[in-house]
């Protein structure tokens, strides 16, 4: 039973601290999260500043881990040169190590103060005073936990099981090691493990070695949850918190190697030995940082071996490229290609559709939903690119233009919709049915699909050209399309007047084929409309003035 009672006790405690941990850096992102990353990413233009900017914003944060997703979240979106991430990293494990260190001062009595300062400041009513308050809560229950975590560990001291443990590690470091390392792996922090071996360092059963390798597996396993985060990130994400891993990795196998050397020169030192963990903390990560940043450069070639940038999917965007957002000309040239490649995938939609009117083959409908995706997915890339274009100072031409990109990418779009879920459903209903138009019935229907695709084509050299003449007929091809549809509408309804069964079997298939067909040729049309407004050549109403 008094087993149980102090493994509760000790547990508690550790989630207590993980908790204050979790409360101090859920309340400096929300005081002062805007202007850390804002100093995070702007302070990495030479390797001093980002080592400082890292140590800082972990002190802040209390969190290597925040700091490691925060960096690889910079360098993803190309805020922070590769190099230089790793090299904030370096200074997030010293900041970490220093946290360490300020913790185990013994200022236990703050604890009551804290708590009571950080609920008086966060009854404040701005989101400053909020976080702040609940950071000076997490440290006031973060000095709390440790002293709960020393009275649940005193009976552990004296405890004949736990003195044959590290007995037994006494002959197996690198056991301690892979034990220290789990543990700081599942509580996805290396502070909790190295406050934990700070509990039982007075134990005289605890010899320095074993000692040295849970502080360094503290420090190898403090390095895996960033893996673990950026997973499913992007390559150059996963880079910077592998390169952290591969650093701390080969920095714990040789201070592990080193040991057997540094811990009787320890033994016979003055260094207090109830500090000791988090002097050896201390003293390897300022250690590594020091070895470590002069080989940031290799260290990134490395890992981009490692992880080399994915190929770009053939169904996302080919030309957006992020670098050329500072550019808008070349920026906007690159929209523009993507634009008119999602214009090709949606002939291919229409051709399709056409085909599978004239051959009566279902197997034809089962690729238009594919390239329908493509385009939706497309097409929001482009806007979201384009949008971030337009957040720079850009001319009035090429803010026009933008438009002008992202109203096509929109019309294209609404044609896709169009064609997936009026067309195709149509016409897989005809098939699945055995419905057959009428001769007249099927040749109106295969004009228009005609027609539409060279509109559709018409089109994408109006917007790639923007001649005026070509936007003209374009516009003019419109109204042709709205004649035909007129036609044949009448035509099929008389056709329902003598009686033609097939024509009656088809009827809501047939009108609805030409509803859709004329929706289609109207988006089509719109992107002529900026360029004949800008010739004056678009009047703003069709409506015929009133006599007076």
């Amino acid at each position: 039973m008094s087993t149980a009672i102090v493994s509760i006790n000790l547990f508690g405690a550790v989630a207590l601290l993980l908790f204050g941990l979790g409360q101090v850096r859920d309340g400096m992102q929300r005081a002062f999260g805007a202007r850390l990353k804002a100093g995070l990413a702007a302070g990495t233009r030479d390797g001093l500043r980002s080592f400082f900017s890292g140590l800082v914003a972990t002190i802040a944060l209390q969190s290597s881990t925040a700091t490691a997703l925060m960096v690889a979240s910079f360098v993803e979106r190309d805020l922070i040169v590769p190099r230089m991430a790793q090299i904030v990293l370096l200074g997030a494990n010293v900041g970490t190590a220093m946290t360490a260190w300020i913790v185990a001062l013994g200022l236990g009595w703050l604890s009551p103060l804290l708590l009571l300062c950080g609920f008086v400041v966060g009854r404040g009513s701005s989101s400053t005073r909020k976080g702040s308050g609940a950071a000076l809560v997490g440290i006031g229950l973060m000095l709390l936990s440790l002293h709960l975590i020393g009275g649940a560990t005193e009976p552990l001291r004296t405890s004949a099981a736990l003195s044959a443990f590290f007995g037994m590690l006494d002959n197996a470091w690198p056991v301690a090691l892979v034990i220290s390392a789990g543990l700081a792996a599942l509580a996805s922090s290396s502070l909790t493990v190295v406050v934990l071996i700070l509990s039982l360092a007075t134990s005289a059963s605890l010899s320095t070695g074993p000692l040295i390798a849970l502080v360094l597996g503290a420090n190898l396993g403090g390095a895996v949850p960033p893996v673990l985060a950026t997973f499913k990130a992007a390559a150059s994400a996963r880079r910077v918190a592998l390169g952290n891993l591969i650093v701390r990795a080969v920095g714990c196998l040789a201070a592990l190697a080193l040991a057997g050397y540094i811990a009787p020169h320890i033994d016979w030192s003055p260094v207090s030995r109830g500090n000791l963990p988090v002097d050896v903390h201390l003293a390897f990560n300022l250690a590594l940082a020091l070895l470590a940043a002069p080989l940031a450069r290799p260290l990134s070639r490395l890992t981009m071996r490692l992880l080399p940038d994915e190929p770009k999917a053939t169904d996302g965007p080919l030309f957006l490229e992020q670098n050329d957002l500072g550019t808008p000309v070349a920026a906007l040239a690159g929209a523009s290609r993507e634009v008119l490649g999602v214009g090709d995938l949606v002939e291919r939609m229409l051709v399709e559709a056409n085909d599978a009117l004239q051959q009566t083959d279902p197997s034809r409908l089962a690729a238009i939903s594919t390239l329908e995706g493509r385009v939706d997915r497309v097409q929001h890339e482009i806007k979201v690119y384009v949008s971030r274009v337009g957040q720079s100072e850009i001319a009035e031409e090429q803010r026009r233009h933008a438009m002008d990109i992202v109203d096509y990418a929109i019309n294209l779009e609404h044609i896709g919709d169009i064609i997936e879920k009026g067309l195709l459903a149509e016409l897989a209903k005809k098939i699945a049915r055995g419905l057959a138009f009428s001769s007249d019935g099927h040749e109106e229907l295969s004009r228009l699909f005609a027609i539409t695709i060279d509109n559709l084509r018409m089109a994408q050299a109006v917007f790639a050209t923007r001649d005026n003449a070509m936007a003209r007929r374009l516009v003019e091809a419109k109204e042709d399309v709205r004649r035909l549809e007129r036609q044949s509408a009448e035509r099929h309804l008389q056709r329902l007047r003598d009686g033609r069964a097939e024509s009656i079997e088809t009827s809501s298939l047939h009108l609805d084929m030409l509803r859709d067909l004329k929706r289609i040729n109207a988006h089509i049309a719109t992107v002529a409309h900026p360029i004949l407004d800008q010739s004056g050549l678009l009047i703003d109403s069709r409506i015929r003035p009133a006599a007076t």
